[in-house]
């Protein structure tokens, strides 16, 4: 909805409380940290981050990787993310939708 300035509202409506909260959080983690109890709480709330985010990646591939194409782009695109730690992973976001671009045309 409204284009552009939509979008940008809309990220920013997603993304300003997460960073709000955990800017007015980060004074407290060591205090928290020291609790057994709270620690054992964050722990626990770290490891359901991970599971989430594993389960959203999962989903996504399932969507997004379809054909030999998108298969070839993200093998390669892992392999060079754990080959070459400190590729810039836009780069390869860029070359990838380049590649998506340059087929969309030509089909």
């Amino acid at each position: 909805m409204h284009g552009i300035p939509g979008a940008v509202v809309a990220t920013i409506g997603i993304l300003l409380p997460a960073f709000v909260l955990v800017a007015l959080s980060a004074p407290l983690i060591p205090k928290i940290r020291a609790s057994r109890i709270a620690g054992a709480a964050l722990d626990g709330i770290n490891v359901a981050s991970l599971a989430l985010m594993a389960l959203v990646t999962w989903q996504l591939a399932r969507s997004a990787i379809v054909d030999w194409i998108t298969i070839t782009l993200a093998v390669l695109s892992a392999l060079l993310l754990f080959c070459f730690p400190r590729l810039n992973s836009a780069w390869l976001i860029a070359v990838a939708g380049l590649i998506g671009a340059v087929r969309f045309a030509v089909s």
